[in-house]
């Protein structure tokens, strides 16, 4: 059961591949392919790498695809004996070793966030609560407050540390609407400091945003956030 949950991670959706090729033309210009069986082999192998690569480009690391590949065929080909991990042992390797990236990865970048939000600290204007948010005030307003149960409309802008945009309801041009108890820390504690149609920047260190752990591609293990937010309105 645990070798057959490490493929579903690696090899996600790799079987819906026979269905993409339900109504191929196997006709192919190749020399090398002579026949129906030649051509979907050679289908199946493009469409097949096609998914890893997709599935791989969210790793947290680079594959040394040498290695990868020298497993892969030995496995497919039945050569176990030859391989340095057995395939019940696959599984606990992989956990064990994606683990210990994840770890590596969250202490570089909470240690660039920590020699970023040092400095930020001591720049004008820049406020940092106990819990070690950082905000500034880039317009303010005169209106009520929200409450952490309270739900609120807002315009928001995310990026990383880099200056990259990994989220944007501005760029969506559609204003986001949650309950501040059912989002992460940094919200939940930021935007009760704002006014209606007030505009915060907000700083989150990781363990204000998603921690050790991340979320999707692109936010890694233990980076820190930057958020520019506008409060339009407490929706109760």
């Amino acid at each position: 059961m645990k070798k057959n949950v490490m493929l579903a991670v690696v090899f996600a959706g790799t079987m819906c591949l026979s269905l993409c090729f339900t109504s191929c033309d196997c006709k192919c210009g190749s020399k090398a392919m002579k026949t129906n069986v030649d051509s979907l082999s050679y289908a199946y192998g493009v469409g097949l790498g096609d998914n890893l690569a997709q599935n791989l480009s969210s790793f947290p690391a680079e594959l040394n695809m040498d290695l990868f590949l020298e497993a892969f065929e030995k496995t497919i080909k039945g050569k176990t004996e030859g391989l340095s991990i057995q395939p019940d042992q696959a599984y606990q390797v992989f956990q064990s070793c994606l683990t210990a990236i994840q770890m590596e990865s969250a202490q570089k970048n909470k240690e660039e966030a920590g020699k970023f939000l040092e400095e930020n600290a001591k720049r004008e204007g820049v406020v940092t609560t106990e819990s070690g948010l950082q905000y500034e005030v880039l317009l303010a307003a005169e209106g009520p407050k929200p409450t952490a149960t309270d739900r609120v409309s807002v315009h928001y802008h995310g990026t990383l540390l880099d200056g990259s945009v990994f989220d944007s309801s501005i760029d969506r041009g559609e204003p986001a609407q949650f309950a501040l108890n059912g989002v992460i820390p940094g919200w939940t504690e930021g935007i009760q400091l704002m006014s209606v149609g007030s505009k915060y920047k907000f700083y989150l260190p990781s363990d204000l945003a998603y921690g050790d752990n991340g979320a999707g591609d692109v936010i890694q293990p233990g980076a820190m956030l930057i958020f520019e937010v506008e409060l339009l309105e407490i929706l109760k």
